[in-house]
Order: C-alpha cells, then structure tokens, then sequence
C-alpha cells in the first residue's frame, strides 16, 4: 500500500523529547524526514541551498522491478556482476524485492516520471549499463531533480519538518564528550549557522546522517560542492566503523569544456545507443580497428559496467595522449534526443555543441563513493542513536562497483527502514549538552592556507589516487596526507571554524581512509586497480576500518566477512 507523507502530523505523545535531526537534505535525507514527520519532530541540516543537493545531480534514473520481462532475480544478478563479488546478495535482494514499492511511493508523492502507456504504471523504462533489461524509471534526463523538487516541496509544507538552510553540523555529541558513565549513545550534533558563525549544540533523540558522498576529495568530478564526506568523518571520529573506501566510482562520462568540467552525461545516452570513439588523430594507430574502441576492451561495448568503461577511456586517453575522447550520438533521431535528453541538449547547445549533429567531448570524473559508515538495512550504525542512510553508507549493496541507478533507489528503500526503526526505539534521556567552547580561539588571520590545502588535496588524490593506482603512490599520497591533516588540525584547533574549514577537516579524513583501504587491498576488483597487484584474488572480502583504542585515530584494517 502506498502512503502520501503531508499534511498535519500525528500527535507526538512526548512533545517534549529532542527531534530527530537529520544531517543532509538529499533523496536519503527528505526520505527519512517524510516517513518520520508523521509521529515525530524532524529538523533537517542543509550546508548550502537546499536545491543544491547531489540528488538533484542525478540525471539517469532509479531502478524498479516493474516489466513482465523482468525479475527481482534478474536485478539481483546484475548487481552482484556489477560488484565484481564484493555485494552482499542478502541486501540486493532485499532492496530489488522493494524497488516496485519505492517507485509507486514516489509517483504518490507526485515524481513526474516520463510516462510510457503501454509501460508498467505507466511509466516509460529506459536501459543502463549493466542492466539486463529495460528497468530504470526516470523523468526525461533529470530524474533527480524532479524527484528532489517532490519531495523537497512536501518536506516545506509538513508542520513537523525545520528544514534549515545554511547550517552544517561539526560533530557529534556522545556520551563519551558527555562524560557519562554508560554505554557509548549519539545525544546530538553541534551545528554552524553558517551566516552568523554561532554554533549550536542541538539535541537529537536519534542522529540520521545523510551527507552523501565525498567526490570533492578529487580534482575533477561529477558532484556537487556538497560531497565533501562530512558524514562519513564525522561517525569515523565518533568511533563507527567504515567499509570500502577504496571502491570510488568514477563515471566514464563527463562532459569535458572549460567552462563546465562538473556536468555528468548521462549513461541512459549510450544505453539508447550512443558510442564512445577516439578522435581522428588517433585513426593512424588504430588503423582498420576504427575509432570505436569499447568493443576492444569488452564484449558489452558501451554497455559495459561503469568501472570497465572509465578504465577502457583512461587506457585510450593516456595510450594515444589525448585530453578527451568523443560520445556520439549524432547518429540517433534527433527529436528523440532532444525529447529524451532535453538538459544535455541545452546545456551542450549553450557551450556550442549540437548533439544531434556532433560528438560530445567527454572524460571520466569521481562520480560515486560505494563505501561508507558501515550500516545493517535499518541504518544502524555501531553508535547507538546514529543512524547513516544513502551514500554516506556501507551497506553491502554496492560492493567493488555500484550498478547504475541502483543509488537513488537505496535511498528511498533503506531510508524508510531507517525511519521506522527509528520510530520503533524508545527515547533516550534528554541530558544537557555542554555549549561550543571557543575561548581558547581567535579569528583566522591566513584564509588562504585554507585554500591551498584544499586544491593540494584534491589534485594529489587525483594524481596518486585515480583510477589506476600503485602502491608507490599510495604511500606517496598517504605521507602527504598526514602531513596536511597534521596542519588543518592545528588550524582547527587555534581559529574559529567556518564551512571552509570544516569541509577541508572532512575531507582530509576521508582521503586518509580512500588510501589506507586502497593500500590494504592487495588484489585489482571493480573499482580499484593496482598495476602491482592486476589479478583478482579467488576469494576476498569487503575492507573495514577500525580505529584502535591506542590513540584513536590510527586505524586498523580488519576483514568483514559475511
């Protein structure tokens, strides 16, 4: 049965006790707000704009089990292919067995979904790499935007929802900065208004983290100013453990212009026939084998996952030294691409680009983090009181590489069950929080420092950190790491704090993380590949990192198994 999440919520039996807040306001995020509002006060942290979002990035589609022609077996397949042995097949089963009824939720909510009448649901299907059949639901090419803009728009008008803009959360409060003698809890976040730069400590009767990915750790990528790992940092300093940081998918397909080097193209183009080629220039080395190269390098062609496709550009890219490689659609109809691709179109068209007569220069870009804070299907995280949902996670779901539009979908499916485990806990005690402390602080004297160390970050990880690694270059990205987080914590401890800093913190984390879970697999699977170690071992396992208790921050690699 399908429920619309809106208007006037249930009364709260205990109006008193602390909401529950929510870190993010992406798909995972409003997901989990709608489905509490109705029983609980939820207050939802956006660091920016809310249309700013990674959601609303999302151009392809989400994925449903709907056609007669299709299975949740068949779905299950090919995201176990996808993730190259490292997916949990119980939770792949779990979220294809509910994909029908997170599709029908979000037309309840009023999702605009491109509409085919001979379609299931009425719906129009299109196909992606990876994907057997035809089964992924979408609104023309921007698919994430109408779905963000529905639910976004109820989320404003439901009375228990504080949507608040421009704040970002610090950290989280536990019982451990409480000093309290009991088992450790998440009591709540200390926020920033960002406008002011007062920092609140905000009371939680449970913490959802959905903060998205942490695609800004790279130089070039397909996300926007918002994945900067916030969420993963955060429960990684709080004590939780992450899973498979070193599978970063990057999309094979981003639009390559210098005036806009963050605008994805959509894999649903070359699932409706579109082909990678290589420039003219190239045609003396390749000779008879033609300027269509992914045939070569996969029997899928185009079709291939995404990890085959980004390593089969980058190999051509650096093979025939070139800056970009050509997507041509020009062969299609062109009422069709204009009717099915109306944002490529215009946003190609304003650069110049007619992709109904001429290629579109394309590059891969950090596109998706597949791992995360390690969570079960209900959110849980290992901090009671602290929930993660969306791509903040490590769920099992993705393993070495995320089959294309499975993401949105385990927005909507886990977020729920995130929402109603969260219903189903009793409240915790409302202690007091101890307010922010800046009296040993000074306003920052050298922004600048700042700034350097974020694109120092960035590029190196790019460099060291891409697509194709060594273990030279790890332990080369790795030393730089620890160098840069030894200065921005000094400057985090001695000035006052802004979003700049605190992304930069974030961040740095993070790619400490991404390296020494790179550096523990000493195999190549899915995403991650080293030129030292190009076999894929018979049997492996997901990567998890555990922070020691000699100083708290060093991690240790350990296996999860299972």
């Amino acid at each position: 049965m399908v429920h619309r999440v809106s208007g006037s919520p249930a009364p709260d039996p205990d109006p008193t006790s602390a909401p529950v807040v929510i870190v993010g306001a992406g798909l995972a995020g409003l997901t989990v707000a709608l489905h509490l509002a109705s029983h609980r006060r939820v207050i939802v942290l956006a660091k920016r704009q809310f249309e700013e979002a990674a959601t609303a990035w999302a151009q392809g589609g989400i994925v449903g089990v709907l056609g007669e022609d299709d299975s949740v077996d068949s779905h299950v397949r090919d995201t176990l292919d996808a993730g190259a042995g490292l997916v949990d097949e119980h939770t792949a089963r779990f979220v294809a067995t509910n994909s029908a009824q997170a599709i029908e939720w979000l037309v309840a909510q009023g999702v605009p979904f491109s509409g085919d009448p001979q379609g299931p649901l009425g719906l129009h299907l299109t196909r992606e790499g990876g994907h057997a059949v035809r089964r992924i639901a979408h609104a023309a090419d921007a698919t994430g935007k109408a779905i963000h803009d529905a639910l976004l728009r109820i989320a404003r008008a439901h009375p228990a929802i504080d949507l608040r803009e421009r704040w970002m959360a610090v950290d989280l409060i536990t019982s451990r900065l409480l000093r309290r003698d009991e088992s450790p809890r998440c009591y709540g976040v200390y926020g920033l208004e960002i406008a002011s730069g007062r920092v609140e400590a905000i009371a939680a009767s449970a913490v959802v983290l959905a903060t998205g990915g942490v695609g800004k750790v790279y130089r070039y990528t397909s996300n926007p100013e918002t994945s900067t790992g916030d969420g993963i940092a955060m429960a990684w300093r709080a004590g939780c453990r992450v899973g498979n940081m070193e599978f970063i998918q990057f999309h094979p397909t981003c639009l390559y212009h210098p005036q806009d080097r963050s605008f994805l193209i959509t894999e649903a183009l070359r699932g409706e026939g579109a082909r990678l080629l290589l420039p003219d220039s190239a045609l003396p080395a390749v000779g008879a084998d033609g300027l269509r190269f992914m045939p070569r390098h996969d029997d899928r062609a185009e079709l291939a996952p995404r990890d085959i496709v980004a390593r089969a550009i980058d190999f051509e890219m650096k093979r025939h030294g070139l800056d970009h490689v050509w997507l041509d659609a020009s062969h299609l109809d062109a009422g069709f691409l204009r009717s099915h691709f109306p944002t490529i179109h215009a946003r190609c068209l304003a650069l110049g680009i007619d992709i109904t007569r001429q290629p579109i220069p394309v590059v891969p870009a950090a596109h998706y983090t597949c791992g995360g804070v390690v969570t079960d299907l209900d959110g849980r995280t290992d901090l009671p009181g602290l929930y993660a949902a969306g791509e903040t996670t490590y769920t099992g779901l993705h393993g070495a590489n995320r089959l294309a539009s499975n993401s949105l979908l385990e927005c909507v499916v886990l977020g729920r069950t995130c929402a109603e485990h969260v219903l189903a806990q009793p409240r915790p005690d409302r202690p007091a929080l101890p307010p922010w402390d800046e009296s040993q602080v000074e306003n920052a004297d050298e922004q600048v420092v700042i700034s350097h160390n974020w694109d120092e970050l960035r590029l190196l990880m790019w460099n060291y950190v891409g697509i194709v690694r060594t273990t030279k270059r790890l332990e080369r990205a790795l030393h730089r790491i620890k160098l840069l987080r030894s200065e921005i914590d000094d400057y985090y401890a001695n000035f006052r704090i802004n979003r700049d800093l605190l992304e930069l913190r974030n961040l740095v984390e993070c790619a400490e993380l991404i390296v020494r879970s790179a550096l523990s697999r000493q195999e190549s699977r899915g995403l991650h590949y080293s030129r030292d170690y190009p076999q894929t071992l018979p049997v492996s396992f997901p990567t998890v990192l555990v922070r020691t208790p000699r100083n708290g921050r060093r991690p240790k690699v350990t296996a999860l198994s299972g």
